[in-house]
């Protein structure tokens, strides 16, 4: 009688799980995230609850994660056979499914060694959330060094060699001077008679990254300064103050587009004392309606769990309206999209569409317009935000969705 019981007692402790709830009542979002991680560090697998719960976290229960919830205040519950045999109901019969994490992805962040005047949204949610990430910036990108990671990301950077489109606000600052300085060195380095000949390079490299099956996940500026810099590869539409030469004449005709990503058709505003790159982005001067901070959100688009997962992957959240936040680039012009790119996020019946990705090669790419979820006009030189405040942000969860996705082993498509 003593061992049926032992083995009953011994049944029903493999059964447990810990289960993260992702919705209303989680105490700290973001950090959830990152007891995911540490859980994949340990090589143990996370289910990841697609639209249960607001997108749940469950595991095998573990003293050591319940203690790691305990300390950094993520909730949790225990869930026995049965509770476990009603989550599985309720995911069968809705919209929604369950996902293994696996793999614990290899995680770069594209920035410079020195302090830039401005704070960069996804490392100040890897740092909160306490999930190990690295830097590589240009020297890395060019010696090949991306193979060694699975998922990359860009923020506010220039990859038109136009450095950010701040010549007419910042030309005489010293952290602008310091940058021209670096950037000329680092291409009279490796050969580039230019700066733009340099970051041309770059984001050409980052799309070898991405075809041969990496992450990528770029914020802000970086999204269209990308794109645009992948479909002008061969042409200079930089001017005079970045070159020393003005902008190639009838450069507009020479644009490939089709070596991009998500954009087409668009004209560049190659003026050095325009602070835009392109009609791409929809900055609040473009547009008809003024939105404030109060009034300013957009829309996460609901997808079939169990026939789209990997954009609903990138969508769970807590909530399926977010606050809207500016940025060099706010967001993307509907209008100049490629047919292949998937929305998830936008404002209804409006031209600014927040949140898109897509696949190149055997890789993926997610763009967030906006700079900071949780700062809604983010100036140069303004302190980092501190996410403490925070926690909660269903804008900071895209942000970490996708630095999770990676971990997700790949499902044979449905047909």
């Amino acid at each position: 009688m003593k061992s049926i019981l032992i083995t009953l007692l011994i049944g029903l402790t493999f059964s447990q799980k810990l289960l993260i709830p992702m919705d209303v009542v989680q105490t700290d979002h973001l950090k959830a995230y990152g007891i995911a991680f540490s859980t994949l560090e340990k090589n143990r697998n996370v289910d990841w609850l697609l639209n249960y719960r607001g997108g749940s976290f469950m595991m095998d229960d573990n003293i050591r994660t319940q203690q790691e919830c305990t300390i950094k205040g993520v909730f949790f519950e225990l869930v026995n056979a049965g509770q476990l045999s009603q989550i599985y109901a309720t995911i069968e019969e809705n919209n929604m499914d369950v996902v293994l994490l696996e793999k614990l992805p290899k995680i770069a962040v594209y920035s410079p060694d020195d302090k830039q005047p401005w704070d960069d949204a996804v490392t100040l949610a890897l740092t909160y959330a306490e999930i190990e990430y690295e830097t590589v910036f240009d020297e890395e990108v060019l010696t090949s060094k991306l193979k060694e990671y699975d998922w990359l990301h860009l923020h506010h950077e220039d990859f038109t060699g136009q450095y950010g489109k701040f010549y007419k606000s910042y030309r005489n600052a010293n952290w602008y001077k310091q940058q021209v300085a670096d950037f000329n060195s680092t291409a009279t380095q490796f050969g580039f008679s230019s700066v733009h000949e340099l970051k041309k390079a770059i984001a050409v490299k980052i799309k070898t990254f991405v075809s041969n099956g990496g992450f990528l996940f770029a914020m802000c500026s970086a999204t269209d300064s990308f794109d645009i810099a992948l479909a002008a590869v061969n042409v200079d539409i930089a001017d005079t103050p970045f070159d020393g030469t003005p902008v190639e004449s009838g450069y507009a005709g020479k644009l490939n587009f089709a070596n991009s990503f998500a954009f087409e058709n668009y004209q560049l505003y190659t003026n050095p004392m325009t602070y835009e790159y392109s009609t791409i982005d929809v900055p609040p001067s473009h547009r008809p309606i003024t939105r404030t901070a109060e009034a300013d959100y957009f829309t996460l688009i609901e997808f079939s769990a169990k026939w789209d997962p990997v954009p609903t992957m990138l969508t769970q959240n807590h909530v399926n309206v977010i606050n809207g936040f500016m940025g060099q680039t706010t967001g993307f012009d509907r209008k100049h999209l490629k047919k292949h790119v998937l929305v998830m996020g936008e404002i209804p019946n409006d031209a600014l569409v927040k949140y898109i990705h897509g696949n190149v090669g055997r890789g993926t790419f997610t763009f967030l317009g906006g700079h900071d979820p949780e700062d809604y006009r983010h100036f140069v030189g303004d302190p980092p935000t501190d996410l403490n405040l925070h926690r909660n942000s269903p804008g900071y969860r895209l942000i970490l969705n996708n630095v999770l996705f990676p971990a997700a082993r790949k499902k044979e498509k449905k047909t």
